[in-house]
């Protein structure tokens, strides 16, 4: 497994997570199994590989396929479990797919795993569901032997753009939940803010992705990681504290995520600005409105006017 190298309480990291089997930094007490084993060189790591899972905040992503890049088998598969979207290029406007990245850099079939699995609860064995995307059922199911267990159920669509947004998109309307609860509104205003981001999550994915099969959006991947993301993820957590505390909203990622990055305020900034390059902003209310009031722009007492 590689791991970025970085200095935890005066040590290499992955000396730490080779030596305790923990990766006391971003998983602490949970323990890793014998054969995972810690390695600095990413390609070291990938070069014999036949399946690479993808695993980082996604604005670390060109970096690490470019060191890739004709060092990996031709053979090789991958899969991205990464939440969110490429930075998009001045001559391609548009919201620009993680695995699509992967696959045009490295020349590899690349599908996606999206669902309701808060890490913690994973790394406890507790059940739960997760979809794979994919656009080839061949390496689907393959994928699905890899991962699928009792308590970590696997479902396979061919509906690989739909299943990646949704885990990027969840993000944005989390931080709405957030901003609920730091506001002191209840459970009406919080059902309310889930159903009008979901809506424009749907509208947003048919924009840009037309062809999504509204199925897709009952997997675990689509309303399950939404709702979940929604009740106890770290960009609801991290939006609630924003608001309640007064204070900058790195600062307070910062302190609670322990160096780790909430993605929501970065991938609700990367579609504010495709949106307003292509002069859609009116048509996506709330997409803006979280912008607005991550970026400091509009006070978040203000939220639901943006909304209505």
């Amino acid at each position: 497994m590689w791991v970025f190298e970085e200095v935890f309480e005066g040590r290499n990291l992955s000396e730490i997570i080779n030596e305790k089997r923990e990766n006391v930094k971003y998983l602490p007490g949970k323990k890793l199994p014998t054969n995972v084993i810690a390695v600095t060189d990413v390609v070291e790591t990938s070069k014999n590989a036949d399946v690479l899972i993808f695993v980082m905040p996604h604005q670390h992503l060109h970096k690490v396929c470019e060191q890739l890049k004709g060092n990996i088998k031709k053979s090789a598969i991958a899969i991205s479990l990464i939440k969110g979207l490429a930075t998009f290029h001045e001559k391609d406007i548009g919201l620009r797919l993680i695995s699509n990245e992967i696959s045009t850099s490295l020349g590899i079939d690349t599908a996606v795993l999206m669902g309701a699995n808060l890490a913690n609860e994973v790394a406890e064995d507790h059940f739960c569901e997760a979809t794979i995307g994919t656009k080839n059922p061949q390496h689907g199911n393959e994928l699905k032997k890899l991962f699928h267990t009792d308590n970590f159920r696997i479902n396979v669509v061919e509906d690989a753009a739909t299943v990646e947004l949704c885990g990027a998109l969840k993000n944005i309307v989390a931080c709405g939940a957030g901003f609920s609860v730091g506001l002191g509104y209840g459970d009406n205003t919080m059902a309310a803010i889930i159903r009008i981001g979901l809506m424009d999550m749907i509208k947003c994915i048919e924009l840009f992705y037309p062809g999504a099969n509204m199925k897709t959006f009952f997997e675990s991947c689509g309303f399950a990681d939404l709702l979940t993301t929604c009740m106890g993820g770290r960009n609801r957590r991290v939006c609630e504290a924003f608001v309640k505390s007064n204070r900058p909203l790195a600062e307070v990622e910062k302190e609670l995520l322990n160096g780790q990055s909430a993605q929501g305020p970065l991938t609700a900034k990367e579609v504010f600005e495709v949106l307003q390059a292509k002069n859609l902003t009116k048509e996506f209310p709330f997409f803006v409105a979280i912008h607005k009031v991550c970026s400091g722009e509009t006070p978040a007492k203000n939220f639901l006017d943006l909304i209505r």
